[in-house]
């Protein structure tokens, strides 16, 4: 199936890591132009790597979402460099576990710039070059907390839903200019964050993280964490001209993890 994405220009940021590194070689097998943005520019220049070693396009940019100073000059570079961006990929790294009432403020009003302030600044600063092409895809990417909330990730839980609210508002306001906004979230990807996470649970219950992972299975319906490829080329469908109907939507790729309608 041809996508109808070829040469279009896709951002994706948090491009170095499992779920973005994966969305962005999805985007590019499908002829996108893609410009990976990732916090560190080794693992960005890891995923251009591997997209041009297929023989697709991409580029690497440095990219610090907390820092909104920086937005115009990224955005011109990148305008001069590929074109407008036409696909828009929101994914942001995620805080590490805590118990809410270990949260300082402090803490809060960072996550909340890097999290949600960073998704909302870059997505009003993207608009007007697709409304001026009158095509547009806007996905972001959540977390299964913001249906079910997670244990120990409170801070993600209460960001992320933020981010719900945020993007089906915008897709009623978008729809006309032929602009999609849609959620996507995942379950359990074998990403290094999943990990990370597996890691810090065996730890807090003085488990092996071998039984945490085995019992994490256990409770997905297809008894396996799904392949960063699978999350990818799902967001490379909502990018497309044949997903053009589809907006304001949470799309779920969770092997069936999430026990809620």
């Amino acid at each position: 199936m041809d996508l109808g994405i070829k040469d279009k220009v896709a951002l994706v940021q948090g491009a170095g890591g499992g779920l973005g590194g994966a969305i962005a070689q999805a985007l590019a097998a499908e002829g996108a132009r893609v410009m990976v943005c990732d916090l560190s520019e080794e693992s960005a220049q890891l995923t251009v790597s591997r997209i041009r070693d297929a023989g697709h396009q991409a580029h690497a940019l440095q990219w610090d979402l907390a820092d909104l100073d920086s937005y115009d000059a990224k955005l011109e570079h990148i305008q001069q460099l590929l074109g407008p961006v036409s696909i828009l990929v929101n994914n942001t790294g995620g805080p590490p576990p805590n118990l809410l009432g270990e949260v300082s403020v402090e803490q809060w009003q960072t996550h909340f710039q890097s999290m949600v302030l960073s998704v909302i600044q870059l997505t009003e600063k993207v608009l007007p070059g697709m409304r001026a092409a009158n095509w547009g895809r806007i996905i972001t990417s959540t977390s299964s907390g913001v249906i079910a909330p997670i244990p120990n990730l409170g801070v993600s839980n209460a960001l992320r839903s933020t981010l719900v609210g945020w993007s089906k508002t915008l897709a009623r306001e978008v729809a006309a200019d032929q602009i999609t906004a849609n959620i996507i979230l995942p379950g359990r990807i074998a990403t290094s964050r999943i990990h990370a996470l597996d890691v810090a649970k065996a730890q807090r219950e003085n488990r092996s993280v071998e039984s945490v992972s085995q019992e994490s299975t256990a409770s997905i319906p297809m008894r396996r964490y799904g392949k960063p490829s699978e999350y990818g080329s799902t967001v490379a469908y909502l990018a497309s001209e044949q997903a053009s109907y589809i907006t304001g939507s949470i799309l779920r790729v969770d092997g069936g993890l999430i026990n809620a309608i």
